[in-house]
């Protein structure tokens, strides 16, 4: 009997679940509430894991190079361009700390690509009006949009930090905002941006890392009222970083104003209770959406997609039970993304969210840090890899 699954949101978490459960052999459709598939963004940097993740939907070297450079993180300085925390000249910190700068757009059509190939069904302009998570072993579950409705074995909820299925699934869980937004934009890449590198300065954060040959993506994290009216927003972004050092004064002013973009960012305190209800799976941002402080909300959607086909779909194509299944992954995941949720709330307070009283002191401690305890640090979260298909 043909497995077939239904996956809410044509992000990056959804399109690595649907990947993985079509190479898994499930008949998989992909529903995306906007006009047509695509990533709105401008630049991500993929980690270690990230990078194993999306080699473990089965991309090769070539495609890896075609995401964008292998660069690094360089090190943290203060607003004034003065040198807080560099990363040093070793080659086992350097691999620990080693990026791929991505523009999301060609990350997201890799992956859309990837897709197709694979027989994934993509259906735009559909918004999610009702869920039924079924039951293992009995009802099916049921996905409506309007008149339309799509009856599957599983129900993948991927559709984002303000997730349709998890407010009809878990009512009580709801993104929080932050306190921050973000600036971000891609614009032609300086001759000195060589690597990952970040600015702290009181409640805000400056980065830039190269995404390709001739571009290079910025983003500027500052403390604002949810959903501020800034008029001009270019204006504001060089208004808010107009004390800092001449790159990141330098990148704003040379910014186009069809080139930049805010969002205010959200989050979801603890992330879901269960990432499995029925026959529902919640993956990427609509389960445990975090701060961007520890850069992963790319690299744990991209683990999600590939551990839904290798934990779920494969063993239950093989004839296990998805019940079980699903809860392996649920005992995968959740651990896991809980642990990077918590240590991007204490980056978050420690870095960008750190107001002027603390900075001296912060500086200083962290001009201490030793690199082996950046290696050490940098692996527990980078160093993870895909898990083997589970046996059913």
């Amino acid at each position: 009997m043909e497995l077939t699954a239904t996956v809410v949101g044509g992000g990056i978490a959804g399109l690595a679940s649907a990947i993985s459960l079509a190479q898994a052999g499930w008949r998989t459709t992909v529903l995306e509430r906007s006009g047509e598939l695509g990533e709105v963004g401008a630049g991500v940097a993929m980690s270690r894991n990230a990078v194993a993740a999306f080699r473990g939907l089965g991309f090769g070297d070539d495609d890896v190079a075609r995401l964008g450079p292998e660069t690094w993180a360089g090190g943290t300085w203060d607003l004034r361009g003065r040198e807080i925390l560099r990363i040093p000249d070793d080659p086992r910190v350097r691999r620990a700390v080693t990026l791929r700068g991505v523009h999301r757009r060609r990350l997201h059509a890799a992956l859309q690509e990837k897709a197709l190939a694979a027989g994934v069904e993509l259906v735009a302009s559909t918004r999610v009006t009702a869920v039924a998570q079924g039951v293992p072993g009995g009802a099916p579950a049921v996905v409506e949009a309007g008149a339309a409705r799509w009856e599957s074995d599983l129900v993948v909820g991927a559709d984002g930090v303000r997730s349709a299925v998890r407010a009809v699934l878990f009512p009580h869980s709801r993104p929080v905002y932050s306190g921050y937004s973000s600036w971000r934009a891609v614009v032609p890449r300086p001759a000195a941006d060589a690597f990952l590198t970040q600015y702290w300065g009181p409640h805000a954060e400056f980065g830039v890392m190269p995404t390709g040959e001739a571009e290079t993506y910025w983003y500027g994290y500052v403390r604002l009222p949810e959903r501020a009216d800034l008029g001009d927003e270019l204006a504001a972004a060089r208004d808010s970083f107009a004390g800092w050092a001449d790159p990141v004064r330098e990148l704003v002013r040379a910014t186009p104003p069809a080139a930049l973009m805010r969002h205010d960012v959200h989050y979801l305190p603890g992330g879901l209770p269960r990432y499995a209800t029925g026959r529902v799976v919640m993956v990427g941002d609509a389960a445990h959406a975090t701060l961007p402080t520890m850069g992963q909300g790319a690299a744990t959607a991209l683990e999600d997609g590939v551990c839904v086909g290798r934990l779920v779909g494969a063993p239950v194509a093989a004839g296990g039970d998805l019940f079980a299944t699903l809860s392996a992954f649920d005992a995968a995941r959740r651990p896991r993304c809980r642990a990077i949720a918590r240590a991007s709330v204490r980056s978050g307070r420690f870095g960008a969210h750190l107001g002027p009283r603390w900075q001296g002191l912060r500086n200083g401690l962290m001009r201490l840090t030793p690199a082996g305890a950046l290696a050490r640090g940098a692996d527990a979260v980078m160093g993870w890899t895909p898990p083997e298909a589970a046996a059913p």
